[in-house]
């Protein structure tokens, strides 16, 4: 995975969040339901990190902004 740039987290109220899952399936529940709550940039997939269980995903949320449709 890229590195985090300074500006996902540039203010208070915006986040990076990084989901470990042993399955595609979970780590996308999990992203579905933060972005209930909160606005979501999605990510549309997830990666393997090679020696590791189980698969990653990143995406990020604004507090600030109402999730969306």
């Amino acid at each position: 995975m890229r590195k985090i740039s300074d500006v996902h987290v540039a203010e208070a109220g915006l986040a990076v969040v990084e989901v470990a899952a042993a399955d595609e399936q979970t780590a996308f529940a999990v992203q579905n339901l933060l972005a209930a709550y909160c606005a979501v940039a999605p990510a549309d997939r997830t990666f393997h990190e090679p020696g590791e269980a189980g698969v990653r995903l990143r995406f990020f949320i604004d507090l600030h902004q109402e999730p969306g449709p």
